[in-house]
């Protein structure tokens, strides 16, 4: 039998028109049962939001500092050779003008790191999200933004800056996502990203519900105004 997540993932994807799984991000203290650990080697933290699309895995903190600055976002402390790492890349960024000086203190990150994250598709492990990722079209995060009544954060650069956002307490977030989340995610230029915080997507759906009626509603009206137009645009 579909679990409550597998039912409330099949109701986002239908609601928000997905054609990817939206992904469930677990912070854990100790390792999920059943669960298969990620063999390692990935090139960014927003790498495992990636792949999480396909299948469930969990990867602990000294997974995660393979990206110097997914790992300070996810709040790993940037000492020794990591924190050598950040600095170089940060210095790289700014001599290229790509970070202005002092960007990266404004950057959302966690206070404190997790001991492990686990990754999936929503629905897939026994443990609940702390929070869902959606890799949506413009139209479905303009679902997403009215029903959050146009009070969801946006994000840019670093993409999975969206998790700590939501982990302060936004109950949803939109990321446009940076240039490495694109190459290293393969996200489609037509795809952004919207964060739900776990223990809010079924309020989100609530207000999902409503706001897809409305539009519905709203977009019948409209398309009668222009079929009865006499402005030959569109004929």
């Amino acid at each position: 039998m579909p679990s409550h997540w597998e039912h409330l993932a099949e109701e986002l994807v239908r609601e928000l028109e997905l054609d990817l799984p939206p992904v469930q991000i677990s912070y854990l203290e100790a390792p999920p049962a059943g669960v298969a650990e990620h063999p390692g080697g990935s090139p960014s933290v927003c790498t495992f939001f990636a792949e999480g699309k396909t299948h469930a895995f969990y990867a602990g903190k000294k997974a995660h500092e393979e990206c110097e600055v997914g790992a300070f976002v996810m709040g790993i402390p940037p000492e020794g050779e990591l924190g050598q790492r950040l600095m170089s890349t940060i210095g790289m960024m700014q001599k290229e003008a790509y970070l202005e000086p002092g960007e990266e203190a404004k950057v959302p990150h966690n206070a404190k790191a997790p001991s492990y994250v686990a990754y999936g598709p929503l629905g897939k492990m026994s443990v609940p999200p702390t929070n869902v990722l959606l890799f949506a079209r413009p139209k479905s995060a303009m679902f997403a933004l009215e029903a959050a009544h146009f009070a969801a954060p946006l994000n840019g650069r670093p993409m999975c800056a969206i998790v700590p956002i939501l982990n302060a307490g936004a109950p949803v977030a939109i990321s446009t996502g940076c240039i490495g989340s694109r190459i290293y995610t393969e996200m489609g230029d037509d795809r952004m990203v919207v964060g739900i915080r776990g223990d809010h997507v079924e309020k989100f759906l609530a207000e999902l519900r409503r706001i897809r009626q409305a539009n519905a509603a709203v977009a019948t009206e409209d398309s009668r105004r222009k079929k009865s137009a006499s402005h030959p645009y569109g004929k």
